[in-house]
């Protein structure tokens, strides 16, 4: 399975994940410190516009030659505890399903364009470094998106089982 198969694999997941949930169940804290599932989504929204961004800046003016390939699939991993750059914190503005799911669906539309305009060959062979994971080539950064989502479908799916809890 190629990288954005994947990537859509895992995107569906969010999506399905999501069913049956209400906008106010989606702005639902369940503590002050963490997020609501909104906010988590605004977050994958954030990160994909600045991958999307990145990818076009490195294609024009990233380094060239090939990097060591890293394991990115470690994304997914939530017993390693992450803070998030402050450009990729989300909001506290009231957010609606419909709102989110349509920031998701444009900011995917830009990674999918970014892509396909690029090209597999540069997308290996241009670089750009990771805060957590050193230099990463192009196409790994496109697989880190789907593994940085699988991170927090599964934070959603806690999410929802606290929401679930808090009912009873």
């Amino acid at each position: 399975m190629n990288v954005m198969e994947e990537n859509a694999k895992i995107r569906a997941e969010v999506l399905q994940s999501l069913e049956g949930l209400s906008d106010d169940e989606l702005n639902k804290k369940i503590t002050d410190e963490n997020w609501t599932i909104g906010q988590v989504l605004e977050h994958l929204y954030l990160l994909e516009e600045a991958v999307v961004k990145s990818v076009s800046h490195a294609l024009k003016n990233g380094s060239d030659g090939p990097v060591e390939t890293k394991p990115v699939y470690l994304a997914a991993d939530r017993s390693q505890k992450r803070k998030a750059p402050a450009y990729l914190v989300p909001d506290n503005e009231f957010k609606t399903l419909k709102e989110m799911k349509e920031k998701l669906s444009r900011s995917r539309e830009k990674l999918l364009s970014v892509i396909a305009e690029a090209g597999e060959e540069a997308l290996e062979k241009k670089s750009l470094p990771h805060p957590v994971f050193g230099p990463l080539n192009l196409k790994q950064w496109v697989e880190f998106v789907g593994q940085h989502e699988k991170r927090h479908l599964a934070q959603i799916e806690e999410i929802k089982e606290q929401l679930r809890s808090s009912k009873n």
